[in-house]
């Protein structure tokens, strides 16, 4: 909770455990018997609005107009106190009198806590966490003569996330959500493991093409190389169980679908906190297409080409291709980001130099023959 300093006549309102006895919803009051008061319904306790003029503003004239608030909607004038709505500070003695003309106030019962926008915005996710078919009734009222571009946003948002469709699964519980795939997907959870092996199907096709850039001499080995790769990818079905929220295990997302991005390659998280479901509804499972798999070690610039070159140098030693297995097409080396936090600068990363060959292995001596007595 945000609190003004604390100072004669100013204290804050204490925060229990969030509301310790449940918050009384009230609609409007009844006229106030003090002038220079207005009030409207707040959940958590009454919002009221200082008067202008300065001589009803001190806390004696407001008792009457409060006892009036509380009598009309049967909350105990006991115990009541009032705080700041902005921020959620109390209100006692003097520093009544600094509070500024049209301040928002907020009307507490004994065991109420208040904390400001704070508590506005909490109740404000709530509402939108199970949203009823009245307030989207209501928001698509609103944006039919909406304007202004900044609200109509809001409201086109607003009415994307409660049209979100997360638990279905299968065509017949979400038909809008496959529109323009092929019938062959029955299911999300089988089109988004289709989507992450075809990304990572690519990757092992961008590899492979690299085998005609390789010397003669190492071709045969790099071609040899790839081949391994795939038939280990063939074996994990190409990773897709990366998108797959069925997935038991290697999933990149929560149980209900929620991919979280990652972050550039050269930072540990995301700034921004991106975050989408592809399963949710059509728009979000084009827009997760824009997300990229990316290589922290770059595929193109740094892995493949250190590759060729380590089966151009081996002399002998043998090449550790898992390493460079990982690096490809594992998450080991590949992050989840946003379009916006996919950057596509050098990256100035290099293979670990121990692990591009595998540790040599010395031979084990021969023990002697133990001599008979």
């Amino acid at each position: 909770m945000t609190t003004r300093p604390a100072g004669p006549g100013h204290r804050a309102c204490a925060t229990p455990p969030r509301c310790a006895a449940p918050a009384h919803k009230i609609g409007p009051p009844p006229a106030f018997a003090s002038p220079g008061f207005l009030g409207n319904g707040v959940s958590g306790g009454r919002r009221l609005l200082t008067g202008r003029g300065r001589a009803s503003a001190s806390l004696a004239t407001l008792v009457p107009a409060l006892s009036v608030t509380a009598h009309a909607h049967k909350l105990p004038i006991a115990g009541s106190r009032l705080c700041l709505y902005e921020d959620g500070t109390e209100l006692t003695g003097d520093y009544f009198w600094s509070v500024p003309d049209n301040s928002e106030l907020v009307l507490l019962t004994k065991g109420q806590t208040w904390q400001g926008y704070v508590s506005d915005i909490s109740h404000f996710l709530s509402v939108f966490h199970k949203p009823h078919e009245g307030l989207i009734q209501a928001a698509r009222q609103l944006l039919s003569g909406e304007l202004a571009p900044l609200r109509q946003k809001l409201l086109v948002d607003l009415l994307h996330t409660v049209s979100e469709n997360i638990a279905a699964e299968t065509r017949a519980e979400d038909p809008p959500w496959f529109e323009g795939l092929e019938s062959r997907f029955r299911s999300k959870s089988s089109y988004l493991r289709y989507s992450c092996e075809s990304r990572i199907r690519g990757y092992l096709r961008e590899v492979g093409a690299y085998s005609s850039l390789v010397g003669a001499e190492a071709q045969e080995e790099f071609v040899q190389i790839v081949e391994a790769m795939s038939r280990r990818l063939r074996a994990v079905s190409y990773n897709g169980s990366y998108f797959d929220r069925g997935a038991k295990a290697s999933r990149l997302c929560t149980p209900e679908g929620w991919f979280s991005c990652q972050g550039p390659f050269d930072v540990d998280d995301c700034a921004s906190k991106h975050s989408i479901n592809p399963y949710s509804n059509r728009e979000s499972r084009v827009l997760f297409s824009t997300w990229n798999l990316d290589h922290v070690i770059e595929k193109k610039r740094t892995i493949v080409p250190t590759l060729a070159e380590a089966i151009k140098e081996q002399d002998g030693r043998e090449i550790d291709w898992e390493y460079f297995y990982s690096l490809l097409f594992t998450s080991e080396n590949l992050k989840l980001v946003h379009i916006a936090c996919h950057k596509k600068t050098n990256h100035k990363l290099s293979c670990d130099p121990d692990r591009i060959y595998k540790p040599l292995t010395k031979p084990k001596r021969k023990r002697p023959a133990k001599k008979c007595p």
